[in-house]
């Protein structure tokens, strides 16, 4: 009886579910391999698909919307040097369905007026903000100066303030942003799609936000 007994306990697991156990151990022990080979650093980067709310695009563009309460939906913070990747990512934006406004410095700032003026104005009236984080936007002592009034502005907003890098290392990454995720430019198509998701994302959760302090 005690020799079957041990015979039973030591009977071989079925090769499926020694198979299944395998590949959820395989999928466990590798959680950035699908962000390293999209070109994201796997401890400092967004998610690369970043989960929308169930929250509708009619919701987001209803008249009494928390999304029109600023004129802007974002503000592209950058180096002169970088503009032309700036006007596409701006075009790519403002052509989505969900025609996004986005304040281009150069475009938007009205003439005549004081550039301080104008970049606390254009962070104060954007709901989100993207630092296009390149090595001009780090030698350009305005692009830091309107980074720390997006700070100051909502130091800890989940979602408001993106950072972007480009042709950057991590380690030069700014340290006023080192509690923020940041956004790997390898891809620029994957990249501009991820920074579309991030400003939705958040755009969703301010209206989700704003009909629950209503009921």
């Amino acid at each position: 009886m005690a020799g079957w007994f041990r015979r039973l306990l030591h009977k071989p697991k079925p090769r499926s579910v020694e198979s299944s156990l395998d590949a959820s151990r395989s999928a466990s022990s590798s959680p950035s391999s699908s962000s390293e080979s999209a070109g994201y650093s796997p401890s400092m980067s967004l998610v690369s698909s970043v989960r929308l709310s169930p929250i509708s695009m009619s919701d987001i563009n209803a008249s009494g919307s928390a999304r029109w309460a600023k004129s802007y939906d974002v503000c592209i913070c950058h180096s002169e040097v970088d503009l032309e990747l700036v006007e596409e990512l701006v075009s790519y934006l403002e052509g989505q369905p969900e025609s996004f406004r986005c304040f281009l410095q150069l475009r938007d700032a009205a003439p005549g007026s004081a550039m301080v003026t104008e970049l606390c104005d254009a962070v104060q009236n954007s709901h989100c903000w993207v630092m296009l984080i390149t090595p001009g936007f780090l030698q350009d002592p305005w692009c830091k100066y309107q980074m720390h009034q997006a700070l100051a502005e909502a130091p800890m907003a989940n979602g408001r303030t993106i950072p972007v890098l480009k042709d950057v290392d991590r380690k030069d990454y700014p340290k006023e942003l080192r509690n923020l995720y940041y956004i790997y430019m390898a891809l620029k198509e994957n990249s501009f799609k991820q920074i579309r998701d991030t400003i939705m994302h958040y755009l969703q959760e301010l209206c989700r936000s704003s009909v629950n302090r209503v009921e």
